[in-house]
């Protein structure tokens, strides 16, 4: 049992790693899932603080995760109304069917909202691409977390016997 455990848990490790990546999963949050479950074995013992330290740490970089690329925007010139239109791109970015929309969305709702706000075409670029620079940041977070863990994961098997 503690080998389907084990499995298990190395599945859902590798699906945080590729939900840095891909949308419909949050990377680093997954991958804490993938330490409940294999604390849920007999033969892994993981230190409740240890849990708890990497759920807190998880969760701060889901919330980031949504917050960096309208920070982006702020930073490279954005109006609130280029903030606004990055957060709205992110989410309907999020849920629409094109494939990157989760890149473009930010990116356009970012341009969209400086556009409305100024009609300075350049700030409104200089906006949108600090919108997708936030986006890159927030990717590579996620994906060095989800390594982390994942290092964090395979040190546990080897330093434990099952």
């Amino acid at each position: 049992m503690d080998t389907l455990i084990v499995i298990l848990a190395a599945i859902i490790m590798c699906l945080g790693i590729a939900g840095s990546f891909l949308p419909v999963l949050p990377g680093p949050l997954t991958s804490w899932v993938g330490f409940i479950v294999l604390d849920t074995s007999d033969s892994f013992s993981l230190s409740s603080t240890f849990i708890i330290i990497t759920g807190v740490i998880a969760a701060i970089i889901f919330i980031l995760d949504y917050t960096i690329p309208a920070m982006g925007t702020k930073k490279f010139g954005g109006s609130r109304y280029g903030v606004i239109g990055t957060t709205l791109g992110l989410i309907i970015g999020l849920f629409s069917p094109i494939p990157g929309g989760v890149i473009i969305g930010p990116f356009l709702g970012a341009l969209i909202g400086e556009l409305i706000f100024n009609n300075d075409h350049k700030r409104a670029f200089k906006a949108a691409f600090g919108s997708f620079i936030g986006f890159i940041t927030s990717v590579l977070m996620k994906f060095i977390i989800a390594l982390i863990y994942f290092g964090l994961f395979i040190s546990v098997l080897l330093s434990q016997s099952f």
